[in-house]
């Protein structure tokens, strides 16, 4: 589904959530070769997005994340030349045809989320900056929407936290419980990939859950979240007007026009078939490392801050938009 506004570096989330060790270790040493073993075994054909995570977060809640500010850095990075690479796997026509299919379902499923987090925000009594940013980021692409928003709302850092912090929990979750949710209602590749793309807030967790799901599944999501993704313009350019806020400026994403190009190549230049093959290769592993490196960020520490409102009005937001489109598209 990675800044200063001027657009978010990524769609990943983007870990503004300090990634201290979870524990001081007074053996420098041990917390470094623990890592250095973990992210190994994540280049190696036996890790998957969803146990990359999973690694990454037992480094933190253990012997801790020693080197926070690399990660960080990384993250974002690592995110966007990943959903370039997988471009060069991806037919144009199909991705076409995946794109109208999930238009209607993008359009009223943002509109549908701001709205019930405004109304969901007033009725718990949070802020309107948070509740703001927790609904953006539930309803377009988690950590980039409220990077990208934040600096609109000219939200303090503690806000800006705190509403990272509750989507990235959550977008955990949804990576390790929809492949599964998924296989039990036999959803089909193509309605799994609309659904993770609709439901989880990241590219790298949507990504993530519909590539253990399946590769039709991955082109689905991936198309379909990156479209999505769009939306951060005209919501950060709106959230200008709503706010009263002037001299706001927004650019394109410019690793969703990467991935385009990527999947035109592939689609209509047969040479680019070859190297586009160990390009997808490249792109799978480096996602493994993504998901490794944000579950290295969520320190123990970092939950706790989420708080009891700020996080009641993420998971309702998101378990409504996850059932409602869930019954849709098996209704459809």
């Amino acid at each position: 589904m990675k800044s200063t506004l001027p657009l978010p570096r990524s769609s990943a989330p983007t870990l503004a959530v300090d990634s201290a060790p979870a524990t001081a270790h007074p053996n420098l040493w041990l917390p470094r070769v623990v890592f250095a073993a973990l992210l190994a075994f994540c280049l190696t054909p036996w890790a998957s997005p969803p146990v990359a995570l999973a690694l990454g977060l037992v480094l933190a809640q253990t012997v801790g994340n020693p080197f926070p500010a690399l990660t960080k850095k990384y993250t974002a990075k690592l995110l966007q030349f990943s959903v370039i690479g997988l471009g060069f796997g991806m037919n144009a026509h199909a991705a076409v045809q995946a794109g109208r299919q999930g238009i209607l379902f993008t359009v009223a499923s943002i509109a549908g989320t701001l709205v019930l987090g405004y109304v969901a925000g007033r009725w718990l009594k949070l802020g309107r900056p948070v509740t703001h940013l927790i609904s953006c980021g539930t309803a377009i692409c988690g950590g980039s929407a409220i990077a990208a928003v934040g600096p609109v709302l000219r939200a303090r850092d503690e806000e800006m936290s705190v509403a990272l912090a509750t989507v990235f929990v959550l977008n955990a979750l949804a990576l390790f419980a929809f492949p599964p949710i998924g296989h039990a209602l036999s959803l089909s590749q193509q309605q799994f990939g609309l659904w993770c793309a609709i439901a989880i807030h990241d590219t790298s967790s949507v990504v993530g859950a519909a590539a253990a799901y399946g590769k039709e599944a991955l082109e689905v999501a991936t198309t379909i979240k990156l479209a999505r993704a769009l939306w951060i313009i005209p919501v950060a350019l709106g959230t200008a007007v709503v706010f009263k806020q002037q001299d706001v400026k927004v650019k394109l994403p410019w690793f969703i026009l990467g991935f385009i190009g990527a999947m035109l190549l592939n689609t209509y230049v047969p040479a680019t078939h070859t190297v586009g093959l160990w390009l997808v290769q490249a792109a799978r592993l480096g996602l493994t490392v993504t998901l490794f490196f944000i579950g290295a960020g969520l320190s123990w520490q970092a939950v706790k801050s989420v708080g009891p409102k700020p996080f009641t009005l993420g998971v309702l937001l998101w378990v409504v938009i996850s059932c409602v489109s869930l019954y849709v598209i098996m209704l459809g």
